[in-house]
């Protein structure tokens, strides 16, 4: 059973041995009023500040300078800044560990226009007293109350700091105690971010993915070189094309309709390399194994070889389509693009998936063609004749031809045609067989540091079959 916030405050002021800086801006000091209500805060707090005012936000945190108040690059100017004035001031003056906790929020405002969202971290003394280790999350206020939203805050602040304090030398602990006493119904963290001297074994990539697999958040996202995001940050007025599959390995032809996608996406009027993103997508549930367990080196494999291609990731816990748009209607991007092949739309386009909805079938059509959505459908190929089969209305029953036909019509859909025969007989199965029985055929189906990369790290069961 966790500590209540109130014993957490308690404990972290008479059992810590941490002397540290509490610097909070945007939500008011509700953290560091948990500590002082708790007593024994002068064992704990060196200083509590509010540096409210933008002109001395920026005097503190950014010399100055203008810039984003509630952003990643202001938490580290915080925690950092706070961190060495422990070191000018009182290092010669104490031996105890020294910590700096800092946060920049935006919570409800009065007309109720915004998300409740932030930045929290903290930096600790570990092994290098002069380099303390961070930890930093990004958290979004879901209460429709800006007290409430207070309130979680500063639950949240004194989760991290009780935490970092005790159980800092594995931030995956730390992870698990973040929630405590909050409902991910109230609090859901997106990002988290380790680094420093003690924590180089750390793999923020699967810190992350921890997230999802928790139920703390329904996404993360990682970019082409493998570095976690925060999703708002990266989506912000960009387009997005986005395709989901298992990516075990990515494989030519799923560049082929990445190319095609982006072919069609670049005749779009709000089209610019530089605002526009394409995410390979992978479900939670195709990362699980047959004991519904996480295999972390499979998942890690898969996002390099991802990387390797060029490709930025996100893993969700989303089984269905609609369900994935609704969340990205949540950022303020531009357009989203998904392509997608026909036998899989075949299962979204028919009601029997949609018997817990009120509105069945067309509630999640709504939902899934949302004004700035369309659909990129590529073909199929009878392995039987060898044909490419593109849909036509023929191809639906009577009570769905109508709506094929409007969105067809509407262009909410629109067909990839750019692809050859032979690239769609690809299917993952015969790659996975190439895979297995270390055919030397395989280079032909993949990109090549991506084959390259599976032979010599013996990824997938490379040869698996043969020694059998």
């Amino acid at each position: 059973m966790s500590l209540s916030i109130k014993e957490k405050s308690v404990r972290i002021n008479i059992n810590s041995g941490f002397y540290g800086t509490i610097a909070e801006i945007g939500g008011g000091q509700e953290t560091a009023r948990h500590l002082f209500q708790a007593g024994g805060a002068s064992n704990t707090v060196a200083k509590s500040v509010s540096a409210y005012d933008k002109s001395f936000s920026d005097h503190f945190y950014n010399e100055g300078k203008p810039a984003r108040y509630v952003a990643e690059e202001r938490l580290v100017k915080m925690i950092d800044y706070e961190y060495d004035e422990l070191i000018k001031i009182l290092d010669d003056k104490t031996d105890r560990r020294f910590f700096a906790f800092a946060n920049t929020v935006e919570t409800l405002n009065y007309a109720k226009t915004n998300q409740g969202n932030g930045w929290l971290g903290i930096a600790l003394q570990g092994s290098d007293r002069l380099k303390p280790n961070k930890i930093l999350i990004h958290v979004k206020l879901h209460e429709n109350d800006t007290l409430l939203q207070q309130y979680s805050l500063g639950a949240l602040g004194i989760n991290l700091i009780h935490g970092g304090l005790f159980a800092g030398d594995d931030p995956r602990k730390v992870l698990l105690s973040l929630t405590d006493n909050l409902g991910t119904d109230r609090v859901e963290i997106d990002y988290i971010y380790a680094d420093g001297p003690d924590y180089k074994w750390v793999d923020n990539r699967l810190l992350n993915l921890m997230l999802v697999s928790k139920g703390m958040t329904p996404a993360i996202m990682f970019d082409e070189t493998g570095r976690v995001r925060q999703p708002g940050e990266m989506l912000y007025k960009k387009n997005v094309l986005l395709m989901r599959g298992y990516f075990r390995p990515i494989n030519n032809l799923t560049l082929d309709f990445l190319k095609d996608s982006l072919a069609i996406f670049k005749r779009d009027e709000d089209y610019k390399p530089d605002n526009t993103i394409a995410f390979c997508e992978i479900s939670l549930k195709n990362l699980l194994q047959d004991d519904e367990q996480l295999d972390e080196k499979d998942f890690l494999n898969r996002v390099n070889l991802l990387n390797l291609a060029g490709q930025s990731v996100m893993v969700s816990n989303f089984y269905r389509y609609f369900k994935l748009v609704d969340y990205f209607a949540q950022f303020k991007m531009i357009k989203l693009r998904i392509a997608l092949g026909m036998p899989t739309f075949d299962k979204i386009f028919h009601s029997s998936q949609y018997t817990d909805l009120r509105g069945g079938l067309l509630e999640a059509m709504g939902i899934l063609f949302q004004e700035n959505v369309k659909l990129y459908l590529y073909p199929y190929t009878d392995m039987n004749t060898g044909e490419i089969i593109y849909p036509a209305d023929d191809h639906f029953k009577d009570e769905y031809k109508l709506l094929w036909q409007y969105l067809i019509a509407t262009r909410k859909i629109l067909l990839l045609q750019g692809i050859t025969s032979s690239q769609l007989k690809i299917t993952a199965s015969y790659i996975s067989k190439l895979i297995e029985a270390a055919d030397e055929n395989l280079s032909a189906y993949l990109p090549r540091e991506v084959a390259e990369a599976i032979v010599n790290e013996k990824l997938f069961g490379y040869g698996k079959s043969m020694q059998q």
